[in-house]
């Protein structure tokens, strides 16, 4: 047994030993273990991950301006839209047709109506008066009427209807709040739906109307008709 005994220092090398081992062995499992998370999980694709809307510059956080449009959306605000003139096309083919005709010499291009306001208007084509913008066009006239508490500046030109004129839709951005964005079921297609749905759910107009009708029968017949009829339905409730 004498032989067999270990010294002091065997033993401690023997528990170095074992310990290397432990975290050699703790190590391979940590690794392992890494390796099998890595190939379990699905990989995100760069291009595909999604960007944020702020960026951080020398003055704080700022909007990206390119992501607050689509770029569907940018493309057609930031283009112009070109509208040719038919009647100068028009006239230009005949032109090529027959240089030497009496229309040419006489220069009568300058006398027809052009279809586009030109170029130094963005080329803004000629109002094309349907029944819906017509009414539209009135509605705007009377826009100090649909908003008394807002002062505009008073109308007096002779021609009501735009010789050049273009109608075109607000695109709400995704920084706006959703409060001050319109519903699809709340959105007309014209300004008259949109008076009517605003006067059906304040009812303004038929106030005013009621008013204006009280002024007008007071004294008559009809006045004092409503009265008695007033005066009957208090009675009977009493």
């Amino acid at each position: 047994m004498a032989d067999h005994d270990l010294s002091d220092e065997q033993v401690k090398q023997l528990l170095k030993d074992a310990e290397l081992r432990l975290k050699n062995k703790a190590k391979q499992v940590q690794t392992s273990t890494a390796s099998s998370l890595e190939s379990s999980l699905p990989k995100i694709a760069v291009e595909n991950s999604v960007q944020p809307y702020i960026k951080a510059s020398d003055n704080g956080p700022q909007i990206e301006p390119s992501r607050s449009v689509t770029e569907k959306d940018r493309k057609l605000a930031n283009g112009i839209r070109i509208v040719e003139d038919p009647i100068i096309i028009k006239k230009r083919d005949e032109e090529a047709r027959n240089p030497f005709s009496i229309h040419t010499h006489l220069g009568r291009h300058s006398s027809e109506k052009k279809a586009t306001a030109g170029a130094d208007w963005f080329n803004m084509p000629r109002t094309n008066l349907t029944p819906e913008l017509k009414r539209d066009l009135q509605l705007l006239r009377m826009r100090d009427v649909l908003d008394p508490k807002r002062h505009y500046k008073k109308d007096n030109r002779k021609q009501q209807i735009p010789e050049y004129s273009q109608v075109g839709t607000i695109i709400e951005g995704p920084t706006e709040y959703f409060s001050s964005r319109l519903m699809n079921k709340d959105r007309k297609r014209t300004l008259v739906e949109e008076v009517l749905a605003t006067e059906k759910a304040s009812g303004r107009f038929k106030s005013k109307y009621n008013e204006i009708q009280d002024a007008k029968t007071s004294g008559k017949k009809a006045h004092y008709r409503k009265l008695r009829e007033s005066r009957k339905k208090g009675v009977l409730k009493r």
